[in-house]
């Protein structure tokens, strides 16, 4: 058995943040990159489309080396301090929109499947009829307020849908069918309010110029995201953030709807503009300047808080899969145009910074309309599962709604082995698969909303498990990827199956040692890294992804750990501990405890769970009715 203590990094103390250097700058988002010849070959355009996706995918990796962390060189570019006079409002409203409320429906017994339950049982629940009911149940569990925090002179607002540095910039949209009550006659299209959990109607739609896929039965929710929230306190990192959470928001949504009996697909074949079509940024963002600063800049930009559409999920019964057109959706999208749009967004600051680097990557990372691809809907396998009592008895419904980040662990709290494998179970995306089949498929439940095969694994740092030698671990979630996982990394590690590891869970041992001093030291020193039962690293099959499908795949990388991410917050409160999400590590060096060289694999997200320690001086108050302040 290899130890850990014999691989020792050779990692300076902490080194004091500096702002990196600016780099080539590939693309500018004011202006079209390349343009077509008045008159060209077809030669010449697939060369000249080779050459783009090529700056395009160039863009996404020299946007992910630029912000990297360092224990050696320091930090990515982010400003040096808090400018609390602009933190962004969190709640983006559609002032002069007519508004739709909601029906708020707190979790009551029975009203909703036990959540071991869930993930074991096809369908997970009856489907449920689409209705201003279900409707507002499905937002009330998955991106409305789950409480109020107050301190001091301090009070500020949590979601059900976790975010980094709790300042969410993912905005939703939906468009449903005529609902009693809501809106009786016509289609509509609404923003999602959280502070007050209302619809905000931003335009009804003719059935003339669109029909919905599955009709009365299906509905849409888009997905968009505003940067500056994030790049307000994380600077040029805060591109990656805004994806993980676009990846919480897509898990949040799958796991309430399974609930109600209703699958969720992305609508992936769909590209920037059809998204953008669809949720009427025309309208609802201010206009761009005609050249935008090629470096980052302080000043009043209204055109900063625009949104930026990301994805498109089709909700619809389990078991009753929808034909989707996505040239005639698109074509339909582009009609929307001409839907009289209500609203006008309120601003979300006074002054602000531009971060260049992160649009010029939005740009490089949109979506074409990809219409080749065909709309499917796989299987549903159930995940696995050791025993329901690992699991504390508490419906699906309470468990989306006591979500919480930690902030601190205990460092003492000792998880059983058998509870440390059944959260890593449910972590596959293929489910329960039969002898001689692999995970990678996206079968199981929230994973099977996206649409590829599975690219991020997971490295565990393991320090309170019952039972389980400490050190460092491997969860395989591809296991196409396996012999390249293990040629690119330390040959000296193990791959060892650990004991006790159920049948079909791809889990090895690299190395076993006390490895709590270098979890914490690669998570930027943060004790919460350290302190609960284990740590992990999300480590995606990086490179060859981007060139194989294109720059546009790299938010959606980071969208799967999101997803993952809140499959594990949610498990860690089913069995009775808490999590929390890790943005800030020293990517490279996490690399480097791997033996990972290149691009072929990159660690996009790290993550905790243990034993919380509460604060006291904080006073939590009910979601609704809140205390009436943007905060």
């Amino acid at each position: 058995m290899w130890q850990l203590q014999s691989f020792r990094l050779p990692l300076p103390l902490y080194s004091p943040p500096r702002p990196r250097p600016s780099r080539h700058r590939l693309l500018r988002p004011a202006t079209s990159a390349m343009h077509s010849r008045a008159s060209s070959t077809p030669h010449q355009v697939d060369e000249d489309k080779a050459k783009l996706d090529d700056l395009k995918q160039r863009q996404a990796i020299s946007y992910h080396n630029q912000t990297k962390h360092s224990l050696t060189s320091g930090y990515a570019r982010g400003p040096r301090g808090l400018d609390w006079a602009n933190q962004p409002n969190p709640f983006l409203r559609f002032l002069s929109a007519p508004l739709l409320p909601l029906l708020h429906v707190p979790p009551q017994p029975g009203d909703s499947p036990l959540y071991s339950s869930l993930f074991s049982s096809s369908p997970p629940a009856p489907p449920q009829p689409l209705s201003h009911s279900t409707l507002s149940r499905l937002l009330y569990d998955s991106l409305s307020l789950s409480a109020w925090k107050t301190t001091g002179f301090s009070t500020w607002s949590l979601r059900v849908n976790p975010s980094s540095g709790n300042l969410h910039p993912t905005e939703a949209h939906v468009l449903s069918p005529p609902l009693p009550s809501l809106s009786a006659n016509l289609p509509f299209l609404a923003h999602y309010s959280p502070k007050d959990h209302s619809l905000e109607l931003r335009a009804h739609v003719p059935p003339d110029l669109f029909h919905l896929p599955a009709g009365e039965s299906s509905f849409l929710v888009a997905l968009s995201s505003i940067f500056w929230r994030e790049a307000w306190k994380y600077g040029e990192r805060a591109f990656r953030y805004c994806n993980h959470d676009v990846g919480h928001a897509i898990a949040a949504v799958s796991i309430a709807a399974a609930a109600l009996g209703w699958d969720v697909r992305l609508l992936d074949g769909l590209g920037h503009e059809d998204l953008h079509c669809f949720v009427g940024l025309d309208s609802a963002n201010p206009s761009l300047p005609p050249q935008l600063p090629d470096r980052p800049v302080r000043g009043r930009f209204p055109w900063i808080e625009s949104q930026h559409p990301d994805c498109l999920l089709l909700l619809f019964p389990f078991g009753k899969p929808p034909t989707v057109d996505y040239q005639s959706l698109s074509a339909a999208f582009s009609g929307f145009s001409s839907l009289n749009w209500m609203g006008n967004p309120n601003s979300l600051s006074k002054d602000h910074v531009f971060w260049d680097i992160i649009y010029r990557t939005a740009e490089a990372v949109k979506k074409p309309l990809t219409v080749g691809e065909g709309f499917s809907v796989n299987p549903l396998h159930a995940s696995g599962l050791i025993s329901e009592n690992l699991y504390e008895k508490i419906s699906v419904r309470e468990v989306v709604r006591k979500r919480r980040s930690a902030v601190d662990m205990d460092g003492v709290h000792a998880m059983e082995r058998n509870t440390f494998y059944q959260i890593l179970l449910h972590c596959l995306p293929s489910g329960q698969l039969g002898p001689g089949e692999k995970q990678g498929k996206q079968f199981a439940l929230p994973f099977r909303t996206m649409t590829w095969d599975a690219e991020v694994h997971a490295v565990l740092f393991v320090h309170r498990v019952k039972d389980l030698p400490q050190g460092l671990y491997f969860l395989v979630r591809n296991e196409d990827h396996f012999d390249r996982l293990k040629m690119a990394m330390t040959s000296e590690f193990e791959w060892a199956p650990p004991e006790g590891c159920p049948h079909g869970l791809p889990l090895y041992r690299l190395a076993t040692g006390n490895c709590v001093e270098l979890a914490k030291q690669l998570s930027c020193h943060q004790d919460i890294a350290s302190d609960g039962c284990f740590s992990l690293g999300m480590v995606a099959h990086f490179e060859p992804v981007l060139r194989e499908r294109n720059a546009w795949m790299y938010p959606r990388l980071f969208w799967e750990t999101g997803v993952l991410g809140q499959m594990l917050y949610l498990e860690a409160h089913a069995v009775g501990v808490s999590a929390t999400g890790i943005g800030c590590y020293f990517d490279d060096d996490v690399h480097k405890v791997l033996g990972l060289k290149g691009l072929e694999f990159q660690s996009l997200y790290h993550f905790t769970i243990g034993s919380p320690v509460l604060d006291n001086r904080i006073m939590s108050k009910p979601a609704y009715p809140g205390p009436g302040i943007d905060a």
